[in-house]
This record gives structure tokens, C-alpha cells and sequence, in this order.
């Protein structure tokens, strides 16, 4: 597909990297000279240096032609006006990021008066997936895939549990039977595992199944399934004001600790059910007098990185609930990693997925690819590939043990006529089957790329 991106910051940057290693034929346009030299050098694009709202900058994309234009800079009127600009002169598809709340009402405006193919907000979509993960506080990681309905939960596994120190095997005779674990992280390695595989202690393990599934697993081996009932949060920007609505509605008590007093105010109109205090959240002493030792959960959402891994760190010394951490810049990844802060999000990578997936369906659409949803996991060393098996494929009618799969490549589940089933060595793939593939080969379009 020929796509065109407007801005190159932290989603732009991410979804060029994405996008070129798909082989799209790829344009960047942005108004720093430094960033589009970086776009150019660092991976095989066009980069135009310009201000997107000229129709002359856009004609020099060839928008004309453009399969897909996505404006994602820090301006929502700059990205609307772009892809106003791009409709107009031809492009099929056009994708604005826009993130302002007081455009929440106008949301379905914008996309019947422009032609908007998606509206993407990084702020609500990283408070979406923080709700998420409050609903199941135990959870590192979730992700959903529809289609096949079934969950990926990542769980990082102590020395108590009672699936510690016990081989795969054993676990599918003793709790798992219609859960599968696809990936296990060890330190620094990531493991497509076998049945002779031993869980140990602070392996970060990878569930798959169906929720009811994987909530009577986890009662099973008394892993907590109860959403948070508290939840402290510090800063008071956008996400904080999405993920609060959402706390709210399910439920959940909210307090906010905010240090700009103006900005107190306003969330005291916009949040009339949440607890508003003004403060530096950086004084151990108000969080403990803000009940930080009770909580259930603590989110770091400042718009400072820094900030919010030296708070969860500090926090994990006063409290056993839920601890999140916003961070926008991955190269603060392995240093994070290494010090077990809890649940990390990155809002970048939450909007730039969800762009990914439309691009993937327009994709598969023309035939070119067989991938619905794709989820990176494991730090990006893992694939978990949702597709449609089509009748021409080379594995139909045949069981899985007698495919010669690639090293590192396993199907989690099938999910045939909207029934799902957990894969194993005798499942048979149909005609029409959605499969859930995991696998640390990257760049898979088909399921034949993972065979010998």
C-alpha cells in the first residue's frame, strides 16, 4: 500500500518502523528537517520536508495516488486539516489523531463531514488498556482477539505459586487442559516452550484462552482475579482524565494527586466523583497520608518519564497493589525492564496498534496478506499473528504434529465457525479457520511462512 505519514514523532516514528518492515511504499512528511533525515537514514522511505497543510507539500507526496494518508503530530486541528486537504485531493483513506476531550462529542462529526477512515487518541486508548489491566490487577499484559475470543495475559510467576517448578506437561494434566502458555520470559531470554519445560520463579509467563477459562485457571492456582476497588493517580493530564471516567463507571474510587493548582479546578469540574489533591506526589509524605499503603492500585501518569518510574519504584516500597507507569520514550525500555516496575505503558505503541491493525485489514482485503490483528509481545520479540486460514493453504486437513513447523513457531488456538478450541498436536486446520500463531520470526504475511 502507498501511505503517507504526517509527523514524525513518537507515533510517526513508530509506525514507519512498523510499516517498512511490511514492505509498504512509504512517505514521511514533516516540518523539521532533523526528523525526516532520521526517517530517511534510518529506514527505506521518502521524506519530504514541509508543512502538510500545503496542498504543495502534499501533491509532492503524490497524495493523488495515496492508498492512506495518517496525520498523527501533536496538533489535532493540524491533523484534521491535513486529511480535509488529503480527501479532496484523492487520497482513499485518511486516519487523524486527535486527542483534545472537548473533541470527544464532535468525534463522529469529524468522520462523516471529512470522510475519516479512524479517529486514533493516544491518551484514551492507553486509559483503556490501564482500565484493563485494573480489572485484573495480577496481569502484566493483556491483549484481546476478538474475532477468535480469546485473551494473552502475561503474569510474572513467584516462588509460591503452585505452577512454580512444574514442567508443561504436568500442568496440562493437572490445572491447564483448554489453556495453552505460548511464551515464557527467563531474564533475558524469550521461550517458545515444550512440555518438558520447567517454570521457575519471576519467569514472566504468557497465557492464552478464553476469559472464563483463564479467570477458573487462576482461582485454581490462587492467582488474584478481583478488580482494584482504589486507585491513586498521579498527574492530571488527559490519560488521567479518560482512565478516571472509565475507574468511576466501573466503580473504583479515585483520588488524584495534581501539583498545578489551576489544573486541580478543572478536574474538580470535569471529575465531581474523584478526589482532587494538590500536591507533589514526589513527597513520600503525602503519599502515605493519601492512603498510598491501602490503595490497590497506583498509576505514575505524569508527563514526565522519569518521574513516573522513580514514583513507581518508590512506591513499590509502600504498597502491594497494582502499580502502572506511563513512559513515552522506548528508549527507556531495557533500563525499565530490568527494574521490575510493574505494568508499563507506552502510549505510542497503544495508538500506533491499532493503526497497524486497520492497514493489516485494508491488506488483507486485497489479498496481499492473511493477518487480522498482530500483537507484539516480549519486548517485540514475539509475534502473536491472528489470520484466516483461506482453502488454498498448504496446512488444511492436516494435524499440527505432522507440519514442519519452524523452530519458535506454535498455533495457540483455532477457531472454526465462531467455535474456539486450544491448538494441540492433533487439531486439524479447516477452510475459513482464524488461527492465533505466536513466534519469534518476524514478518509473517501467511502461515506458510512458518513452515520448514
Amino acid at each position: 500500500m502507498k501511505i503517507i505519514i504526517v509527523g514524525y514523532g513518537n507515533i510517526g516514528r513508530t509506525l514507519t518502523e512498523q510499516l517498512s518492515v511490511e514492505g509498504h511504499d512509504l512517505t514521511v512528511i514533516d516540518c523539521k528537517m532533523e526528523k525526516v533525515d532520521e526517517a530517511i537514514n534510518t529506514f527505506d522511505v521518502l521524506g519530504i520536508v514541509g508543512n502538510a497543510t500545503s496542498i504543495g507539500t502534499q501533491a509532492e507526496a503524490d497524495v493523488a495516488h495515496a492508498d492512506l494518508l495518517v496525520a498523527v503530530t501533536r496538533s489535532d486541528e493540524v491533523n484534521l486539516l491535513c486529511c480535509l486537504i488529503a480527501k479532496r485531493a484523492g487520497a482513499r483513506h485518511i486516519i487523524a489523531r486527535v486527542s483534545n476531550p472537548i473533541y470527544d462529542k464532535e468525534r463522529q462529526f469529524f468522520k462523516e463531514e471529512l470522510g475519516l477512515s479512524m479517529i486514533i487518541n493516544p491518551q484514551l486508548t492507553a486509559a483503556r488498556e490501564m482500565a484493563s489491566l485494573l480489572k485484573f490487577p495480577s496481569a502484566l499484559q493483556i491483549d484481546s482477539f476478538p474475532k477468535s475470543r480469546v485473551e494473552v495475559i502475561g503474569l510474572r510467576i513467584e516462588e509460591d505459586n503452585p505452577i512454580c517448578n512444574k514442567s508443561l506437561k504436568d500442568l496440562a494434566g493437572m490445572f491447564l487442559g483448554k489453556i495453552l502458555i505460548p511464551i515464557v520470559e527467563r531474564g533475558d531470554e524469550v521461550i517458545v516452550p515444550d512440555g518438558e519445560f520447567r517454570l521457575q520463579a519471576k519467569d514472566i509467563v504468557t497465557f492464552l484462552g478464553t476469559t472464563h477459562e483463564l479467570v477458573g485457571f487462576f482461582r485454581k492456582v490462587k492467582i488474584p482475579t478481583t478488580a482494584a476497588k482504589s486507585a491513586l493517580i498521579v498527574g492530571g493530564g488527559r490519560t488521567t482524565i479518560y482512565l478516571a471516567k472509565q475507574l468511576l463507571d466501573m466503580g473504583i474510587k479515585v483520588k488524584i494527586i495534581e501539583r498545578d493548582l489551576q489544573r486541580c479546578e478543572m478536574l474538580i469540574e470535569m471529575l465531581p466523583k474523584a478526589m482532587i489533591i494538590h500536591g507533589d506526589a514526589t513527597d513520600k509524605e503525602l503519599l502515605i497520608e493519601e492512603g498510598i499503603e491501602e490503595v490497590e492500585a497506583f498509576v505514575a501518569n505524569s508527563n514526565i518519564d522519569e518521574e513516573n518510574i522513580m514514583l513507581a519504584l518508590g512506591v513499590k516500597t509502600l504498597s502491594k497493589g497494582k502499580i502502572i507507569a506511563k513512559v513515552h520514550r522506548v528508549t527507556y525500555t531495557e533500563i525499565i525492564d530490568d527494574l521490575d516496575v510493574g505494568s508499563v505503558i507506552y502510549p505510542k505503541n497503544s495508538a500506533a496498534e491499532r493503526i497497524l491493525k486497520y492497514v493489516r485489514g485494508k491488506k488483507n482485503t486485497l489479498g496481499s496478506s492473511n493477518i487480522e490483528t498482530l500483537y507484539r509481545l516480549s519486548d517485540n520479540h514475539v509475534e502473536a499473528i491472528e489470520m484466516v486460514i483461506k482453502k488454498e493453504s498448504a496446512v488444511i486437513g492436516k494435524q499440527l504434529k505432522d507440519i514442519p513447523w519452524k523452530p519458535g513457531v506454535i498455533i495457540g488456538c483455532i477457531n472454526h465457525k465462531g467455535s474456539t478450541s486450544i491448538a494441540n498436536g492433533n487439531s486439524v486446520i479447516k477452510d475459513g479457520d482464524t488461527v492465533i500463531l505466536f513466534t519469534t520470526t518476524t514478518g509473517m504475511k501467511n502461515i506458510e511462512d512458518g513452515i520448514r
